[in-house]
């Protein structure tokens, strides 16, 4: 759910449990709406694993938000994060379906989650889904980056807390692992080439977990922008010629040109907003005149790499030197993506 990220950063797992072994989880997008699909074989009968997915005593132990109501086929759902008290959405849900032992769905904020068991010889197979809203950064694409690991943290719990074994306290280390897993897997920190005009526009779209202060702090650590000034090598990459900053909105936005040669070719634009219920969306955009088409591929790889490596640093992992091996293998994949396309 939306606070996911803030619980998995509180309850994580080590990686070098079964946990941190589980599989990804699968994402399509239905309707224009993303779809989470989980799988976990349990040990347990599907009469105790309910009990775990629909009593709020035992929901408390793994599930993200505090439930303060028994469900009830119909019924409403009641939700408090400790001292942070939602309205609206995030206060209440509805049930869907619940047909004690095997499905039990209810909407929140937008979204649905549906929980099913399936009994098997030795325990049960639960197959969790989350059908996001599409709409929002609380519920869009982007944010999966977000909401995937954090299922993952909140189902380990739940296993954990059915095998009566505590569940070890850890470090943001394990979500940048599983974010980046997921980030990779299904094309999160990919940008697009759109056309503008009578040239392209580059963008990248990214959801960070972290406030917007903290992104800017590490995007502008020892080197702030300011306006006529160069554009810092945070804000950049050693594939393009930066130019003079022509825009700044401390702590939101920064905006420069770039050249190609002696001259002027198009802006480089970075955007911080605060999204929904917390972190940071950054988007990032870069014009390209048709002349230079041929650039797109080379500049799309290094603004993936770039906010690879900002994402990671966010986490704490600062990664030194510039991965150009990583840049090339992005740079060929954009050119075969793009061929046919100039």
């Amino acid at each position: 759910m939306n606070y996911l990220a803030r619980r998995a950063g509180e309850e994580l797992l080590r990686p070098g449990s079964a946990y941190g072994a589980d599989p990804l989880g699968t994402l399509e997008v239905m309707d224009g709406r993303p779809v989470l699909r989980f799988e976990r074989r349990l040990a347990h009968q599907p009469e105790k694993v309910w009990r775990a997915l629909t009593e709020p005593g035992e929901l408390a132990h793994w599930f993200p938000a505090t439930v303060t109501t028994q469900p009830r086929s119909g019924g409403i759902l009641r939700f408090s994060f400790d001292a942070d008290t939602p309205d609206g959405d995030y206060a209440n849900g509805k049930v869907l379906e619940l047909d004690p032992p095997k499905v039990f769905a209810f909407s929140w904020a937008g979204s649905v989650l549906r929980f099913e068991l399936v009994p098997e010889t030795d325990g049960c197979l639960l197959l969790f889904s989350h059908t996001l809203s599409g709409t929002g950064t609380e519920g869009d694409l982007p944010s999966v980056a977000r909401q995937a690991p954090g299922w993952d943290a909140c189902l380990g719990l739940l296993v954990a807390t059915l095998d009566g074994e505590p569940a070890e306290p850890g470090g943001s280390d394990w979500f940048l692992a599983r974010a980046e897993a997921y980030v990779e897997s299904y094309g999160l920190g990919e940008g697009e080439a759109l056309v503008d005009g009578d040239g392209w526009m580059l963008r990248f779209e990214r959801d960070l977990v972290q406030p917007r202060e903290q992104v800017w702090a590490v995007l502008t650590e020892g080197d702030a922008p300011v306006v006529g000034g160069q554009a810092p090598v945070r804000f950049t990459h050693g594939y393009l010629e930066p130019a003079a900053v022509t825009e700044l909105q401390e702590g939101r936005t920064v905006e420069y040109g770039w050249r190609h040669g002696n001259h002027d070719a198009g802006t480089v634009r970075l955007v911080l907003r605060d999204q929904q219920p917390l972190g940071t969306r950054l988007v990032l955009t870069q014009t390209v005149p048709q002349a230079l088409a041929e650039q797109r591929a080379t500049q799309l790889a290094a603004w993936q790499t770039h906010l690879e490596l900002l994402f990671a640093a966010l986490h704490g992992d600062v990664r030194c030197p510039w991965p150009r091996e990583r840049t090339e293998l992005l740079r060929q994949r954009y050119e075969d993506r793009l061929r046919g396309r100039r």
